[in-house]
């Protein structure tokens, strides 16, 4: 019998909305035919996107949406797409998928998606190919106030005199690999060049520097070496970690199962890590984490185009459990968290989506994100759970309090055993009554499909507050009292 104490007086800090971020690059089916369908499709549509997952990415109360990469960030030009007669360019992947770039989806019509699904707008400008004048005047485009300049008034004649809902902006992306190749020494220059002149232009704008590729920590270590003493402002260090793959996306043993969930607890190192780093250089303030990407990697090919878009694959239960696992962590450490977004969100990695032409459905991981929204904007609250050594055979659990409510999130990361639990708290009183919400599947390698596209989704339980609970093996469960 495990159990979970609420250590209520033990507040970690305010769970950032931005942590339970989104992402969407384009790359093989997430733009097109993904969230986007065009103005004359007859598939149910908002301005050109998919309907559907408008109105469930409100349900989940989606904070912020990054675009357009990604490494596609690195060859973009954010001209192409506004105006008339775009223009068609290569992809930054075609050489891994043949396709090329319509630029149907730009400035506007991504603005305008955010606003449907009541999101802010996270850009990731391009640090790699073009020069910092470049996109200080994007930045003047989407953010001057209406008639105040040229770009403004240009903003004015396609369509959008009122300035973008886009307060957060990334210099550069992936800069220590296809976004430059860079040292640390030079993204470090490079970062205070571009940050002094995207400053100027919007100074209530946050930026984000290029943080580093998992467990590199030098990369930490020497950013915050010479940024420290940048004269402009640094407002977070957008890191990466995808816990990769273990086997099969579908397929998989139970020692796989166990194996790619030890890869996703490491994000809790690599936290705790570069805080420690960012912290001896006295960074706190100035350079909260931004996990930007994050999310499994699977090989592509088992999603429902077959292949036919690229890192496409499908979401398991023991994807939706990677999700639990990573929230988890996020909420637990939200004090050195500014925002998260995972990787992707339709037709590529551990999406929340899979669509294709009139099909779009949900995954086990989009379910994970509506069992756990309610975390957004809460104060996040210290857990301790007994008898929880062996990872095998481990909860993981995440607690909040917010407008007089309680919310526990937990994972049963065993897939062979049931596990029961009861829930103590300290410094407050727990209810009788209760709602709670239960993700399970008797197979961990549960998914849904076109066919049957409510194969996994959560199922409202009872439960008994003053007894103990059983969540099953591979589940997931969110209480809320």
């Amino acid at each position: 019998m495990k159990k979970i104490y609420l250590m209520y007086p033990q507040k970690t800090g305010r769970i950032a909305p931005e942590i339970y971020g989104h992402f969407t690059e384009h790359i093989g089916g997430v733009i097109y035919d993904g969230i986007w369908v065009g103005k004359d499709s007859e598939i149910p549509n908002i301005n050109g996107f998919r309907k559907e997952i408008i109105e469930k990415m409100r349900v989940i109360k989606a904070p912020v949406i990054r675009w357009p990469g990604g490494c596609f960030a690195e060859s973009y030009d954010w001209r192409d797409g506004i105006g008339v007669d775009r223009p068609v360019r290569l992809n930054w992947w075609k050489n891994s998928d043949g396709k090329t770039e319509p630029n149907e989806v730009g400035t506007h019509e991504f603005a305008d998606f955010c606003e449907f699904c009541g999101a802010s707008a996270y850009f990731a400008a391009n640090m790699t190919s073009v020069p910092p004048l470049h996109i200080q005047r994007w930045m003047d485009y989407c953010l001057s106030p209406k008639g105040s300049t040229t770009l403004a008034l240009e903003r004015e004649r396609n369509g959008h005199p009122e300035p973008f809902n886009i307060p957060y902006w990334g210099v550069g992306n992936e800069n220590w690999g296809d976004g430059g190749d860079m040292t640390p020494d030079h993204y470090a220059d490079e970062y205070r060049r571009y940050s002094i002149v995207m400053g100027n232009c919007a100074p209530k704008a946050e930026l984000y520097a290029c943080g580093s590729n998992a467990f590199d920590y030098n990369w930490t270590t020497e950013t915050m070496r010479k940024l420290r003493t940048s004269r402009k402002h640094i407002n977070g260090f957008a890191m990466h970690y995808y816990c990769g793959c273990a086997g099969d996306p579908l397929e998989f043993t139970k020692e796989e199962w166990t194996e790619l969930l030890k890869k996703a607890a490491r994000m809790e190192e690599i936290i705790e890590k570069n805080w420690h780093i960012i912290s001896a250089y006295g960074m706190e303030d100035r350079a909260k984490l931004v996990i930007d990407e994050w999310g499994c990697w699977h090989p592509g090919g088992s999603g429902p185009s077959k292949g036919g878009n690229l890192f496409e694959q499908q979401s398991t239960m023991r994807d939706a459990m990677v999700s639990a696992l990573t929230l988890n962590i996020f909420n637990k450490h939200c004090d050195k968290i500014r925002m998260a977004n995972v990787a992707q969100l339709v037709n590529n990695l551990h999406a929340l989506f899979l669509a294709g032409g009139e099909h779009c459905i949900t995954t086990p991981t989009y379910h994970v994100f509506d069992m756990y929204k309610e975390h957004q904007g809460a104060d996040s609250i210290n857990v301790t759970v007994t008898d929880n050594e062996k990872f095998e055979n481990s909860l993981t659990v995440s607690a909040s309090f917010k407008d007089g409510k309680t919310l526990v999130t937990i994972g049963n990361l065993s897939c062979t055993e049931d596990a029961e639990f009861t829930l103590e708290a300290v410094g407050m009183e727990i209810s009788k009554d209760a709602e709670a919400a239960l993700l399970t599947s008797d197979d961990m390698h549960s998914h849904n499909t076109f066919d049957s596209p409510e194969n996994v989704v959560p199922i409202n339980v009872d439960i008994d507050l003053t007894k103990a609970v059983t969540i099953p093996k591979n589940s997931i469960m969110s209480i809320r009292f």
